[in-house]
């Protein structure tokens, strides 16, 4: 239902009048996240700056049946933060306060919109480490992070952000505050409930507050590049590292468009005659470390490695590891739109799955760049191209059918870590089938029976 004056006259009593914004040019920003060709304007942007203020406006929604959206950074690739229909976008980035770190039990405790390099920055202080790292760490939110369960480039070794959290508090669709989890390493009282939330893409509850779990910073570190003049050959590379039983801390893979690109941006000096690349990091104590490296360069070798190069100090690691991190922004340059996707193999089908995507583009004659998380078989397959060519859009999303197919067929997944939202839920029964595809639903229904929270997003 539209949004009458009244309602904005008690969100501005809850959280002040300098903290709702409702001129379309004042709202604008907040109509669309980091995802292509998805857009759409609130009725109103709230600012709440704790949980009694976000609790307040959910039941103020609640009893006139007005949908929410939550909203960190933006940074959000599947449309999870879009607005649905004359909605109140809740844009939690006024709560950002990390509230404590506990060295003796290994925790840190932050709001929800505290920006997730601060909390590494934070227990780094204490000589702790929070190893999710999404590409976006700089800007964004843990709220955010939690709610899309979002990876990163160390995801390999250490896991996604479910993998950290010991807590949550979460605002329910009805204004109750909930907090779920603690400090225990072990807890087996009742059901998991925080999992429940935990990438469910704010369409159960709010995540106002975490509870982290964090791990000594480790001793060493060592970064590896590795060229090669067939993707297949590195894709190969990556199964042979896992199936000798090693587990790097990092192992990425960018394909020679990609290679182009980030050199052109950051010029890193990077080979860009090569087909492909793979970037290898291993982490921990001093003599794990060079033994790994030792494996790992060998296993590059012996499966068709142009050259291997060892970052020679940690200036130059972050250097390297930078490489990666700026595909996306580099790919962006390129054309006026930039559609990054995300779909996960088995790792044994990683050649399999790279040299399908691009013989996908190949055929339907597309502009498409792969890189990703290699080493948990993530890929991100970026079409460069223009939503305004009619054509050009209908063949990409002819590929993005077949490359979605090939995927599930290979036993993996439509999305690894960017989320359903409103860009993959097309694909989503396919993957789960019917039963799995109804209890969602279900589950959905039970806490949110008026669908305001996130409406339109996972399902329709």
């Amino acid at each position: 239902m539209p949004i009458v004056e009244s309602i904005i006259h008690r969100l501005t009593e809850i959280v002040g009048i300098a903290n709702v914004l409702t001129k379309i040019e004042d709202v604008l920003p907040y109509g669309f996240d980091g995802t292509a060709t998805f857009e759409h304007l609130a009725a109103a942007v709230v600012f709440p700056q704790n949980t009694a203020q976000v609790a307040a406006c959910v039941k103020l929604a609640a009893e006139h049946k007005i949908s929410i959206v939550t909203r960190g950074s933006g940074t959000g690739l599947s449309g999870g933060s879009v607005p649905s229909g004359d909605c109140i976008v809740l844009c939690l980035v006024q709560m950002d306060a990390i509230l404590e770190v506990d060295p003796r039990n290994l925790t840190l405790r932050a709001q929800c919109g505290a920006i997730t390099a601060k909390i590494d920055e934070a227990a780094s202080v204490h000589g702790l480490f929070y190893p999710p790292d999404p590409g976006s760490l700089k800007i964004s939110t843990i709220g955010g992070n939690v709610a899309e369960n979002s990876g990163g480039l160390r995801g390999l070794k250490y896991g996604v952000t479910r993998d950290y959290v010991m807590g949550l508090e979460v605002v329910l669709p009805d204004g109750r505050i909930i907090r779920l989890g603690n400090a225990c390493v072990k807890d087996v009282a009742g059901y998991s409930m925080k999992d429940l939330f935990i990438g469910s893409e704010g369409t159960l509850g709010i995540v106002t507050e975490v509870l982290l779990k964090l791990l000594p910073r480790p001793a060493a570190r060592r970064t590896m590049l590795a060229t090669y003049e067939r993707m297949e050959d590195a894709a190969e590379t990556v199964s042979a590292i896992i199936a000798a039983a090693i587990i790097p801390c990092t192992l990425e893979f960018l394909d020679q468009m990609t290679i182009r690109c980030v050199e052109a941006y950051a010029k890193i000096g990077l080979p860009t005659d090569c087909a492909a690349l793979l970037l290898m990091e291993t982490d921990g104590h001093t003599a794990a470390v060079a033994d790994e490296a030792e494996k790992m360069l060998a296993i590059a070798k012996a499966h068709g490695a142009r050259e291997v190069t060892i970052a020679a100090n940690a200036e130059e690691s972050m250097k390297l590891a930078s490489a990666r991190r700026t595909a996306f922004s580099a790919l962006a340059r390129m054309r006026p739109t930039t559609i990054l996707e995300d779909v996960t193999v088995p790792r044994s089908e990683l050649a399999t799955m790279v040299s399908f995507i691009a013989a996908t583009a190949n055929r339907h004659q597309l502009q498409v760049g792969t890189f990703g998380h290699m080493g948990d078989g993530n890929l991100h397959p970026t079409f460069l191209t223009d939503e305004r060519d009619t054509d050009e859009m209908h063949r990409v999303h002819l590929a993005l059918d077949e490359i979605v197919a090939k995927t599930l067929a290979l036993g993996g997944t439509i999305t690894g870590e960017h989320g359903v939202g409103l860009a993959k839920k097309q694909w989503l029964r396919q993957q789960l089938g019917d039963d799995s595809y109804e209890l969602m639903r279900q589950i959905k229904h039970t806490l949110d029976p008026n669908q305001l929270l996130n409406p339109g997003k996972i399902f329709d």
